[in-house]
């Protein structure tokens, strides 16, 4: 029935429709800028300090005196605990904002920390302390590092604008801006894996399987959390003295569900320790990762914990099992760390007073189409949002020179989008299948629609499409890419948000075999789509595509049986699930 209705809309539609976009804006905090400006009139130091020797310093050779760091702003009362961080020669150096100013005599090469809330310091750079500091403002200043005194010649200045509260600036970062607790990595190269490839809802079992095996440790990481069969295999593995820790994100978009926090008190009461990344000092927009770490297995996916997702119940998305000793522990690190900080509060604090919303879980039903396969990744790498995540997946895209397969919910214009463009351009075969989910299906259509008009008017092999089901999933949220002999799986949405704010967990698989594996389910569902609104004009495709996803919506909101609550408003700024 809902084919002969969605065939009548698309009959209609035919005869003339027409459709408008909207494009969204985002502004970004501007980055401080570094000079060497005339020297202002000297300000009376404010105070005198020699910086004592430091061990982390006491070698090496002398370096050119720099800015290296500063925090104007943190998020605390009278913005205790505010620093400078310098990088400086053995000499006499000065401070100054303009106002106070602060001098140094460095005894040998190091770096410093000036501050004038030593005891409020937190996340605090390696260095001396020199217990003095200047009154930063959060508006943004200018701020002078002189050689000798207040008279002295400028070496270095940095001038910032509006300080983010709880971030730091530091010299040559990518955003300038960071929150405190947090550092970039770089990318892990991890070697070979013996792995099981595995796509959903095909291989709903496949996920739990390395932790029903875990009689050692158990880490699990993510976005949301509401699977009642894997908090069975937590608590279980708990029960037989395994150590089973969680972390999620606090402030998912759309909230918490009653059958998530229910599920969460359980496993606190069984004895696991369950924390959520939440409140000013977080350091991620969201803690989006997906993760777990069972023993010496690794398992990454693009999908939630929940029965949407890892469940089987609706969406269509990409995993892998890696078995190998390096994988799993370099995830075991990302999340000792992501869990060690003061912004991953212990549920059962967290949900002190707080209400949750009732949401149906998903039910559907679907064919194993594409079984899992144990296959051989012949190199892995871990790469990891904030950070290095995002251009990595770039120069991927950048060496392929055969095909490039790409599968989002969703994407918005920037530097991935570019960089399939560019693949094209050289004559690389790009094709692109985004979600036919309701929320984003008429947003998908119009961009479809774009990108194939500029792909046959620039005369290069680029094709778009969105994906139609037939029955095999229900939406695809998976976030997958096959470049040549490389997949990369795992969270990562193609959105600034994603990719420069929130944490994610990518790993890229190079071999023949893996990637051949995930270019298989690929070409099923590519094929699936048939290019139904492909030969349409723009507009008429963007409204065939909005009225059918209207009726989409009509019908779940009839008929709830998606349990996504982070998908119930995709122009928030949050994650797509």
């Amino acid at each position: 029935m809902a084919r002969s209705i969605a065939a009548v809309v698309f009959a209609l539609l035919l005869l003339g429709a027409t459709a408008s976009a909207t494009a969204t804006a985002a502004a970004a905090a501007p980055a401080p800028t570094t000079a060497t400006p005339t020297p202002p009139s000297p300000s009376p130091p404010a105070a005198v300090a020699t910086a004592p020797k430091s061990p982390a310093a006491s070698t090496g050779e002398p370096t050119a005196p720099r800015i290296v760091g500063l925090l104007p702003n943190p998020v605390a009362d009278d913005d205790a605990g505010e620093y400078v961080y310098l990088r400086l020669p053995a000499g006499n150096w000065s401070l100054d904002d303009g106002e106070d100013v602060v001098t140094i005599r460095q005894r040998q090469p190091g770096t410093v920390v000036v501050t004038a809330d030593p005891g409020a310091l937190v996340d605090t750079p390696d260095g001396c302390v020199v217990a003095r500091g200047l009154a930063l403002s959060n508006t943004g200043e200018r701020v002078v590092l002189r050689r000798g005194g207040a008279n002295g010649t400028v070496v270095d200045a940095v001038e910032y604008g509006r300080a983010p509260e709880g971030e730091r600036w530091a010299r040559g970062g990518d955003p300038r801006w960071r929150p405190v607790g947090f550092d970039p990595r770089e990318p892990v190269s991890l070697g070979a894996a013996n792995a099981t490839a595995f796509v959903l809802p095909d291989a709903p079992g496949e996920a739990v399987v390395p932790i029903r095996a875990a009689d050692d440790r158990v880490l699990l990481a993510g976005y949301t959390f509401a699977s009642e069969r894997v908090a069975d295999e937590l608590i279980a593995a708990h029960e037989r003295g395994v150590s089973v820790r969680v972390l999620l994100e606090g402030g998912p978009v759309g909230g918490i569900s009653t059958r998530q926090a229910e599920l969460l008190d359980a496993l606190v009461a069984a004895g696991v320790e369950v924390r959520v990344v939440s409140g000013t000092r977080a350091r991620f927009r969201y803690h989006h990762a997906k993760y777990a770490v069972a023993d010496d297995a690794a398992v990454v996916l693009t999908e939630n914990w929940k029965p949407s997702g890892t469940g089987g119940g609706d969406s269509r998305g990409w995993g892998v099992t890696l078995r190998s000793p390096r994988v799993a522990d370099a995830l075991a690190d990302l999340f000792r760390a992501d869990a060690g900080w003061r912004d991953a509060v212990p549920w059962e604090r967290y949900r002190a007073g707080r209400s949750f919303e009732p949401v149906e879980a998903a039910t559907g039903s679907y064919p194993t189409r594409h079984a899992p396969a144990d296959v051989r990744a012949e190199h892995v790498r871990l790469l990891t949002a904030p950070g290095n995540a995002e251009s990595a997946v770039v120069a991927t895209i950048d060496d392929a020179v055969a095909r490039v397969d790409v599968l989002q919910p969703t994407v918005d214009d920037g530097s991935l989008l570019a960089s399939l463009r560019r693949a094209a351009e050289r004559g690389v075969r790009v094709r692109l299948l985004l979600s036919n989910a309701w929320y984003v299906a008429e947003r998908n259509a119009a961009l479809v629609a774009d990108l194939n008009r500029w792909a046959d008017a620039a005369d290069v092999p680029f094709k778009a499409r969105v994906a139609e089901p037939s029955g095999r999933y229900g939406k695809v949220h998976a976030k997958g890419v096959v470049a040549d002999d490389t997949a990369l799986v795992g969270s990562l949405n193609w959105n600034p948000t994603s990719a420069r704010e929130n944490r994610e967990v990518v790993v890229a698989l190079e071999g023949e075999a893996i990637a051949g594996y995930y270019r298989e389910s690929f070409e099923a569902d590519w094929r699936a789509g048939g290019g139904r609104w492909d030969d349409l004009p723009p507009a008429v495709a963007v409204a065939a595509v909005g009225a059918v996803a209207g009726a989409a919506l009509f019908v779940r909101r009839r008929l709830t049986f998606d349990d996504s609550a982070e998908n119930d408003g995709i122009d928030r700024p949050g994650p797509i699930g």
